[in-house]
């Protein structure tokens, strides 16, 4: 699993791989970690979230968007993000668990949205790949 943090005009944009979708979301969530914060401390607790969509990219957008209000809410920044994606009938679903490092004393930098400006989210012959970009 891997991320890559990559220039993107006034935003910032995360393409991420990985062998299954499960990890590329949760690529995609460090990268977003990464995005705001280089470097993370060990502190922070760990806390559990699920998001339901009607796509696969409806479902990966509102992860994201959902771990930028547990940041706004919990004032922590979403770290170690694991999650399990599934197809519930016509849904998608993700659950998924992130280690909530306090923002205080951090200085991190505010992502403030994720976008569907260029999203991709495919299955290639190595796993999955993604691309996100996020607005700063």
């Amino acid at each position: 699993m891997s991320y890559e943090l990559r220039e993107h005009t006034a935003d910032v944009a995360v393409a991420a791989s990985a062998p299954t979708l499960d990890a590329v979301f949760g690529a995609v969530a460090d990268g977003l970690a990464a995005a705001m914060c280089e470097t993370i401390p060990d502190a922070g607790d760990r806390f559990s979230l699920r998001v339901r969509a009607e796509s696969r990219e409806a479902a990966l957008f509102d992860y994201l968007d959902e771990l930028i209000y547990e940041r706004d809410v919990r004032a922590v920044l979403p770290v170690e993000n694991r999650a399990t994606v599934r197809r519930d009938g016509d849904e998608w679903v993700v659950d998924a668990d992130a280690r909530g490092v306090p923002l205080s004393g951090l200085g991190a930098r505010e992502v403030k949205a994720v976008t569907y400006s260029e999203m991709r989210l495919e299955e290639t012959a190595s796993g999955w790949r993604a691309y996100v970009v996020f607005d700063v």
